[in-house]
This record gives structure tokens, sequence and C-alpha cells, in this order.
């Protein structure tokens, strides 16, 4: 979210963008962020980041921001220790793509970018084109690719059912939700949802889509996404369970 022109205001030219505090002798980042509509000091864990966010009210004072981050080292020290541990995109490791785990595959002498194949032995891979150093990259950007196609596939589908327009799509890493819909008719998602199943990623796209009709969350929006996804309780279950294991891959 960019910075409201109350948080500018009062941003210091020279302010640091995170201060380090200590808890059992770890030290431990906290990003700092000032915000106009602030009223006072919160903590949040950033997971697709892995990194502590700490938003102060416009007029907060660093001195009294790291006070309050010192006071919650424990809490973040806990929080930090309850992340997944990260998954990197490196040859040999395993990502899941719609819902079924492919090993990485380096084929530096091969011609082309990523594909995905099955080797002799019945194993999925996710193949990976050119030099080592571009693995990382060249699947995070395939992974992104797949979603917004199958994203953009399943919202119109569900746009057509209920006789509405999807004005255009966005496919983000976002951290503290796996969709969003604004009243412009701006659609969001995760580019994450790519890895669960599809029934996952289905769901979402239906739930999104309903917004257009319903921009809230009441009886009828919920109508609206059973009938457009039977399976929707299913879904929500499996996000509330597996979803934040989606994080950790392609974390540094």
């Amino acid at each position: 979210m960019a910075m409201s022109w109350r948080a500018l205001l009062y941003r210091r030219p020279s302010e640091p963008r995170a201060i380090e505090i200590t808890f059992e002798r770890a030290t431990y980042a906290v990003r700092v962020r000032r915000h106009g509509q602030a009223r006072r000091y919160t903590l949040r864990i950033d997971g697709a980041a892995r990194e502590v966010v700490l938003t102060m009210p416009p007029r907060g004072s660093l001195k009294e921001a790291r006070d309050f981050a010192q006071k919650h080292g424990g809490w973040i020290a806990a929080r930090l220790k309850r992340l997944p541990v990260p998954a990197p995109f490196v040859p040999g490791a395993e990502v899941p793509l719609r819902g079924v785990s492919h090993r990485i595959a380096h084929r530096g002498g091969a011609r082309g970018t990523v594909w995905a194949e099955v080797d002799s032995d019945g194993v999925a891979l996710l193949c990976v084109a050119g030099e080592a150093p571009h693995v990382a990259r060249r699947v995070g950007d395939f992974l992104k690719r797949q979603a917004r196609r199958d994203l953009d596939a399943a919202s119109r589908r569900h746009a057509a059912t209920l006789g509405v327009t999807v004005r255009r799509i966005a496919v983000r890493d976002q951290s503290s939700r796996w969709g969003s819909c604004s009243n412009s008719g701006l659609i969001s998602y995760s580019w994450r949802l790519i890895m669960a199943p599809p029934f996952v990623l289905d769901y979402l796209a239906a739930h999104e889509v309903a917004h257009l009709v319903e921009l809230n969350h009441s009886p009828r929006f919920w109508r609206l996404v059973r009938e457009l996804h039977p399976d929707a309780e299913r879904a929500k279950a499996w996000l509330e369970v597996h979803g934040a294991d989606l994080h950790r891959y392609g974390a540094p």
C-alpha cells in the first residue's frame, strides 16, 4: 500500500526503513512504516517476505517504535519461528504445481525456458533450461504465467455465468489475502494459488467474481459463491490447513 500524504508529511528524511531489537541474544530486523490512519503502534508478520512489520502513527517516534517492538520481542521470536521452512527454487527441490509435487530439474543444455514432464520412473518434473543462476527466477516466472492463465480463464468463466464483466485481473504476491476485488472491477490474486489443487484456485476465482455482484460477505454473496463453486467449504478448509505453507516456496 502506498504511503499516505500524512505519513509522508511526518516522515523524517533520514529516517531508517528498519530498526533492530534483540531477544535472548538474537537480533531481529523490524521494518517500520508510518500510516496516516494509525492511532497506535501495531506489529504483524509478513509471511511472504518473512519479515516483521511495525506500523506507527504519523507523529510517532522511532524511540517509541523500538521500545514497543522490544517489549514484544518474545512474540516476534515465536511468530518467526513458526513460519514454514523456506523452500527455494533450486535444482532437486520439490514444488507443487496445481497440487502435484514436481521436482525441479536443471537442463542447462536444453533450449527453451521451463516446462513440465514426467520421467521414466513416473516422477513429475519441472524442467528449467538456461544457466544455473537463472533457475529460481525462471521457475518463479513460469508459475506466475501459469497462475495468470488459470485465474483469467476461471474468472471469465464465472463472470459469464453471472452475466458480469471482469475489467482487469492482476496477479501479485499478496501476503495477507489470496484475492481481492475493488469497486472499480479490478480483481487481484496471489500467484501462489497455482501451487494449490485446481478446486482451490477455482473457488478463489468464484469468490472474487461474486464480489462483482455483491461487494460484501452477506448471505446473498455466499449463495452466489456456492452456486459458482459447490465445493467452496472444502476449498476454504484446504486453505486454512495448507495455505500458509504455500508462502515458503521460492523464499531464499
